[in-house]
This record gives structure tokens, sequence and C-alpha cells, in this order.
């Protein structure tokens, strides 16, 4: 964890605490159905987070599990996420993804306005 400040035009930085992903037990998004930015991180004790947004806290939740997918392949819970955003095969779960559902929401609403234009005979 790391506590962040400004002094004048100057940011610093400082490593509060440091934790393991071994020692990692689950993460509980407190509730999945708001936007919640809230979740908590168990440890050897529970340990109450806050993130900038409800979204960096799903990117931080799908990070933690691709890193302990790759390296520990260990069983840890991710309890009260959406499930929908959580998992990578979602067109929702990326922000490089997000052009895409733009450019459908596009598609859809330019075919609605041409049909709504065409005369019928």
């Amino acid at each position: 964890m790391v506590k962040h400040w400004r002094m004048d035009r100057e940011e610093k930085y400082e490593i509060v605490e440091k934790w393991f992903l071994k020692d990692l037990e689950m993460i509980d998004g407190k509730e999945a159905d708001t936007d919640n930015p809230y979740f908590d991180m168990h440890f050897h004790k529970v340990y109450n987070m806050e993130a900038y947004s409800c979204a960096s806290k799903y990117t931080f939740a799908r990070t933690l599990n691709k890193l302990n997918e790759m390296y520990l392949k260990k069983d840890f819970k991710i309890i009260n996420f959406d499930d929908t955003y959580l998992n990578d095969d979602s067109i929702w779960s990326s922000s490089n993804r997000d052009f895409v559902v733009v450019m459908k929401v596009c598609f859809y609403a330019f075919s609605l306005l041409c049909l709504s234009l065409c005369r019928l005979t």
C-alpha cells in the first residue's frame, strides 16, 4: 500500500505496507450489484480498502486473479463481484474493448435511423 501526497508541485509516494499474493486468501467486493469502490482483502487479517473507482476495483481484482493464474495457481476466492465484469472473456471486462461496444451501439442506432427513414410502399 502506498501513501501519496503532494507538496507544492512535487508528488511524493511512500510504501506504507506490503503484502504477498501467496498470503491472500480472499477478495470481497462487498456489493456486486452496486457501483461501490470499497472491498476487503483477507490475509491473516482483513484490510478494508477503497479503490479510486468501481472500475479500478474490478481491474485490480482481475489483475490479482491473472497474476495468481500465471505464477501461483493457488485457489483464492473472489466474492461479491459481478462475474460479467470480472472475466476476461466478457466484452465488458476490458477498457480496450470499449470501442467495440460503442461501435455496436452506433451501428444499431444507425440501422434504426435508416429503417425509420425508409418509405414503405
